[in-house]
């Protein structure tokens, strides 16, 4: 399966990474991780992309790492759609104290806009 995995250095977005280069090393995907600037994280994306490929080496899994500038979410739908990846993977859905979910802006724009199946990993 052909992964696109939206990376912007949320909590949220680095358990994505964490389980997705888990599942892609076991099921043998091929996984493409984009760096996107969230301006909700602390993290540059400068540092997003060094943790990025430290879990990748530590995984020991080759997946190509990219920077990805503009709108997080309709770049990373607009990468996922023209080069035909199977799946995105994001990160994101705090429960609130009411048992609702709370999707950030760039999982929410994904999640409403993408026409490739979308993992939201919480």
């Amino acid at each position: 399966m052909k992964v696109l995995l939206g990376v912007g250095g949320s909590e949220d977005s680095l358990r994505a990474l964490e389980d997705t280069v888990e599942r892609a090393r076991a099921a043998g995907d091929d996984l493409t991780v984009a760096v996107v600037e969230n301006p909700q994280s602390d993290r540059t994306p400068e540092e997003v992309e060094a943790r990025v490929r430290s879990v990748l080496e530590g995984a020991d899994l080759d997946a190509e790492v990219r920077r990805v500038e503009g709108d997080a979410g309709s770049r990373i739908v607009a990468i996922a759609e023209e080069e035909g990846f199977d799946m995105i993977a994001i990160g994101g859905g705090q429960t609130s104290p009411m048992g609702k979910i709370n999707l950030g802006s760039i999982a929410q724009f994904v999640l409403l806009n993408s026409h490739v199946s979308v993992k939201l990993v919480r």
